[in-house]
């Protein structure tokens, strides 16, 4: 995580705001979507198709959080119906598969908590890069 200057004037109260909401969707939809991964990423892009046309800083941050909240479903998918798998088929649980999902596991618990401290962050009117995803962002976010 990197707080960087990506955005050479100060954003308004209103942008902060929406920028912020854009990582705080993916904390709600947790709740509600912990045993499905979908629903994460469906709330973030939702949230991110309405604020396409915002000013560069809401669309930037959008663009971040759906980048983590897309990255993050695929990991998870692939432990979600692995563990399908291991209950209703004839698969095992192996060693193989526990450290998989130790390993999501960690990755939920590091996205979450960078989640909640770069909607902190934006919310104060200070950018925040997420590693790789940030980088991500830049590429896919004109101004």
């Amino acid at each position: 995580m990197n707080t960087i200057g990506i955005h050479q004037t100060v954003p308004s109260d209103h942008e902060r705001e929406k920028a912020s909401n854009s990582y705080l969707m993916s904390l709600i939809a947790i709740v509600m979507g912990l045993p499905l991964p979908i629903i994460n990423l469906l709330a973030t892009a939702i949230f991110f198709l309405g604020n396409r046309r915002g000013t560069y800083f809401v669309r930037w941050h959008c663009t971040q959080a759906l980048l983590s909240q897309l990255l993050l479903f695929c990991m998870n998918s692939v432990g979600f119906w692995w563990t399908v798998h291991i209950v209703f088929g004839d698969d095992q649980a192996t060693n193989r598969y526990f450290a998989y999902m130790s390993t999501i596991f960690l990755f939920n618990v590091a996205e979450f908590i960078t989640t909640i401290y770069a909607a902190i962050q934006v919310r104060k009117g200070h950018p925040v890069e997420i590693w790789f995803v940030g980088g991500l962002a830049h590429i896919l976010c004109r101004k």
